[in-house]
């Protein structure tokens, strides 16, 4: 089953609203960001799916942020998992304590066969705690959340062979295909459930259904 990430959360009660939708990660992100939150609301809102009795994982986004200090605000933060979206290195992610998701960013240029390389070489490296790979579209100087989307066809021989993540770009109009394209490990989404920069639950209801409904 592909599994559908809600990310970029900053309040508590779009958190609740997509665990009670059947989101299976809740993201909310700690790097820099218009979608920013302190470490201190992190924790409420893991807190606060917590409190619902659901067992759904929140994970921290971070970039090009000290391994410990990822580490030390994971502990503090009760995070689940945490994702690294920047230029992080494959040794880098070997000193991260919690399960990993590293971010992928695929720009115009990258062929299938690169793409492969790079994720077989995270695996190998990482043999022993095998990360999650989120693929997202290369933008200059922005490490996510921008509604762009990359070729999704670049991906397919990767989503067969590794835990992969297809982000960018996508929205209940849309992710529907991308599942019954390339049956990916999970889908991720952030502005495309927002109106106006802000969260919509009848946009995370509608992409979760959808999710659903392809599989």
């Amino acid at each position: 089953m592909t599994r559908v990430k809600i990310c970029g959360i900053t309040e508590t009660f779009h958190a609740r609203a997509a665990t009670e939708a059947g989101a299976d990660f809740i993201g909310v992100v700690i790097a820099p960001s218009p979608r920013q939150v302190t470490p201190d609301k992190a924790r409420e809102i893991m807190a606060a799916v917590k409190d619902q009795n659901y067992a759904t994982p929140v994970v921290g986004v971070f970039v090009n942020t000290p391994a410990p200090t990822v580490n030390f605000l994971a502990t503090y933060c009760g995070l689940d998992w945490v994702q690294l979206s920047g230029n992080e290195t494959w040794e880098y992610c070997q000193h991260i304590e919690k399960p990993v998701i590293k971010a992928i960013h695929i720009s115009a240029e990258c062929t299938e066969d690169e793409l492969l390389a790079q994720l077989e070489n995270g695996r190998r490296l990482l043999s022993t705690r095998p990360p999650v790979f989120l693929l997202d579209t290369f933008i200059e100087k922005q490490y996510g959340g921008t509604g762009q989307a990359f070729p999704w066809e670049i991906a397919r021989q990767a989503a067969a062979a590794f835990p992969v993540i297809i982000a960018g770009g996508l929205n209940s109009e849309n992710v529907g295909q991308v599942i019954a394209s390339l049956r990916p490990w999970g889908v991720d989404v952030s502005s495309g459930v927002e109106d106006n920069g802000a969260k919509s639950e009848k946009k995370i209801r509608a992409f979760i259904n959808a999710a659903r409904s392809a599989q």
